[in-house]
């Protein structure tokens, strides 16, 4: 079963390449994601490791929590699965 990872901190310069790369010496890394902004198509700063082994990943986590990678000391923890959204607007319903 895969286990996704929560990347922090990274430079704003880390391509998704660099990621994956950083990984792949624990394991098979299944998909690597650096989250950016929807307008500018900037990075926030974080990404996400999908890795096909837990195992692997869990030692992934252990090794690269504090780890420099392009020049960032990067926080590495499970990823925590996030609730959905709720629309900001109901469009359908009475006001009063």
């Amino acid at each position: 079963m895969s286990k996704k990872i929560y990347v922090g901190n990274l430079n704003y310069a880390t391509t998704e390449d660099t990621l994956k790369n950083s990984f792949a010496s624990f394991g098979e890394v299944a998909s690597a994601v650096i989250i950016k902004d929807r307008f500018t198509d900037q990075s926030k700063g974080f990404g996400f490791i999908e890795m096909t082994d837990e195992g692997a990943a869990d030692k992934a986590i252990a090794d690269m929590n504090g780890k420099e990678i392009d020049g960032r000391r990067v926080r590495v923890n499970i990823a925590e699965e996030r609730p959905p959204r709720r629309p900001r607007f109901d469009n359908g319903g009475d006001s009063r």
